[in-house]
């Protein structure tokens, strides 16, 4: 998995064989990290926030 901090970079076009028959697919594995991104951006923004309230 890419370093958390960046967001994942999508597979490139030659990545993906386009036949639908891979388990998982490289487009998968693309979604599921930038899920977690997502998920651990917003948790990032928080704690941010509240320590800059805090001060």
């Amino acid at each position: 998995m890419s370093n958390s901090h960046e967001k994942p970079l999508a597979p490139a076009d030659d990545d993906c064989c386009g036949g639908g028959a891979c388990n998982p697919c490289v487009w998968d594995g693309y979604y599921l990290e930038l899920q977690t991104w997502r998920i651990e951006e917003a948790k990032r923004r928080e704690q941010a926030e509240a320590e800059k309230n805090s001060e």
